[in-house]
């Protein structure tokens, strides 16, 4: 593996995901506003990775995963308001 740009934010979004995890594991309460745009840049961090180096089974994932944070940052922010 090279250490090129791509590699960097792939693993930066991971990072950012591993943070969230454990951030949901630890916080009570959970602000979920937080949760979900940790997951939300993390996946998009990691999407943008693999469109350099492609992965059918890890974009679906993260596609999938961006979906499911998208849709959760967006009932957040209405439980807010």
């Amino acid at each position: 593996m090279t250490f090129d740009l791509a590699n960097i934010v792939g693993l930066i979004g991971s990072a950012i995901m591993v943070v969230a995890f454990a951030y949901s594991n630890i916080a009570r309460p959970m602000n979920l506003v937080l949760f979900n745009v940790l997951n939300l840049a993390g996946a998009a961090l990691l999407i943008s990775s693999l469109v350099v180096h492609f992965n059918l089974a890890s974009m679906a994932l993260e596609i999938v995963w961006a979906i499911i944070a998208f849709f959760g940052l967006v009932s957040a922010l209405r439980r807010r308001a």
